[in-house]
C-alpha cells in the first residue's frame, strides 16, 4: 500500500481526490495539507465524506509520501514546488496547468508527461511527474483523437463546450453564484480559452500535419457538474468508416468509449468515463463527447494515472457508477 499526500485540500477536485484515494484498495491518504484549514476536519468541509474519516487537514508535509497531488491554483504549483522539497521517489501529479505545455515540461530537474491516457499510457507509466490534463482539454481530445492519429484532421474544427458551476472553482465569484447560474446560459473566453495550447500540442504530436485552427466556445452551463462537447470538421468518409476508426482507436482504453447511441451528460456524471458518439451531416462529421468535469476531467484521471505509474489495475478504485435518469 503506497502512501499519498495532498496539497491544497479545500476544493472540488481536492474532494473527489480524497473521496477516492480513502475508497482505493492500495492506497492510504497520509495527509492533506491546507494552511487555511489546518486542524480543522476533512469532513467539516467536504461534508459528503461525514463518517468516512477523521483526519483533518494539515499544515505539515511528509516528504516521504510515494504519491503526492497537487490541487493549488493555476500559478501556485511552481512557487509550491520552489519552496519544498520532496524525496527523489516521491512521484507528483499536478492538476494546475502549470506543468500541460512543452515550455514548461521541464521543471527544476522534473521532467513532467502530459497525462492524457487515451494517448500517452506508456510514457505515463513510466513518469515520476505528471501535468493532469485540463478539463476542456480532456473532452475536446477524446472527441478528435482518432482523427488526428490517422491523418484526417485537416481542416478547421469548430467546437461547443458547455461546463458546469464546478469548472470555476469553489471560490466564490460574480458567475458562479446560485443566483446567477440558476436558469441562465453565458459564453465566456470565445476562441482563446487556456486549454486550446494543450489541446493543439496533443493532437500535433499524434500527426504533424493535424490543423492549427481550432475555434473553440466555451460556454457556462446551469448544472453543477459536467462537460457536454459539440465538436465537427469536414471529413471526407462515410459515418460507417468513422465509426470504424473510432471503435479501433478505443477498442482497449479502459474508460473512453464510443457509443452507438447519442451521449448525455447524466451517463458519465459521478464517473470516471468519456463517452464519444457520432453524426454525419453532408461532409461534416460531428462529434459529441462528455465527461465529469471533476473526475475524468480532474481527480479521477489524475489517480487513473497514478494507477499506470505504479503498476496498479488502471481502473483501481475508479470504478464509480453515474445514472441516466
Amino acid at each position: 500500500m503506497i502512501q499519498a499526500g495532498i496539497i491544497g485540500g479545500a476544493g472540488y477536485t481536492a474532494g473527489e481526490l480524497i473521496r477516492i484515494l480513502i475508497n482505493h484498495p492500495l492506497v492510504h491518504l497520509n495527509f492533506v495539507y491546507s494552511t487555511s484549514n489546518a486542524g480543522n476536519k476533512i469532513s467539516n468541509v467536504h461534508q459528503d465524506l461525514i463518517g468516512d474519516l477523521d483526519l483533518e487537514f494539515s499544515d505539515t508535509i511528509n516528504s516521504n509520501v510515494q504519491v503526492l497531488f497537487l490541487c493549488l491554483g493555476h500559478g501556485n504549483s511552481k512557487a509550491f514546488l520552489e519552496k519544498h522539497t520532496f524525496s527523489e521517489d516521491t512521484k507528483i501529479i499536478d492538476l494546475s496547468n502549470d506543468f500541460r505545455l512543452h515550455a514548461d515540461a521541464n521543471f527544476q530537474g522534473k521532467e513532467f508527461v502530459y497525462g492524457l491516457p487515451e494517448v500517452a499510457k506508456e510514457q505515463i507509466q513510466k513518469a515520476n511527474y505528471i501535468a493532469n490534463p485540463g478539463c476542456f482539454a480532456t473532452a475536446i481530445q477524446i472527441a478528435l483523437l482518432p482523427l488526428a492519429k490517422a491523418g484526417l484532421l485537416q481542416h478547421e474544427v469548430h467546437i461547443n463546450a458547455t461546463t458546469g458551476a464546478t469548472g470555476a472553482g469553489v471560490s466564490p465569484s460574480a458567475t458562479g453564484h446560485f443566483a446567477w447560474r440558476d436558469n441562465n446560459f453565458s459564453v465566456y473566453k470565445p476562441f482563446t480559452h487556456q486549454h486550446l495550447g494543450e489541446i493543439g500540442e496533443t493532437l500535433k504530436s499524434l500527426h504533424d500535419t493535424a490543423t492549427e485552427d481550432l475555434f473553440f466556445i466555451p460556454n457556462r452551463g446551469n448544472f453543477s457538474r459536467g462537460i457536454f462537447a459539440s465538436v465537427y470538421t469536414k471529413f471526407k468518409g462515410t459515418l460507417e468508416e468513422a465509426t470504424q476508426l473510432y471503435s479501433e482507436f478505443y477498442r482497449e482504453t479502459e474508460f473512453t468509449h464510443l457509443s452507438e447511441v447519442p451521449v448525455h451528460l447524466k451517463q458519465v456524471v459521478n464517473t470516471n468515463k468519456g463517452l464519444v458518439s457520432l453524426h454525419k451531416h453532408g461532409d461534416q462529421l460531428l462529434i459529441y463527447s462528455a465527461i465529469d468535469n471533476l473526475l475524468k476531467g480532474a481527480s479521477g484521471q489524475a489517480v487513473q494515472n497514478m494507477n499506470l505509474m505504479f503498476g496498479f489495475e488502471e481502473t483501481a478504485g475508479l470504478l464509480l457508477k453515474g445514472s441516466s435518469f
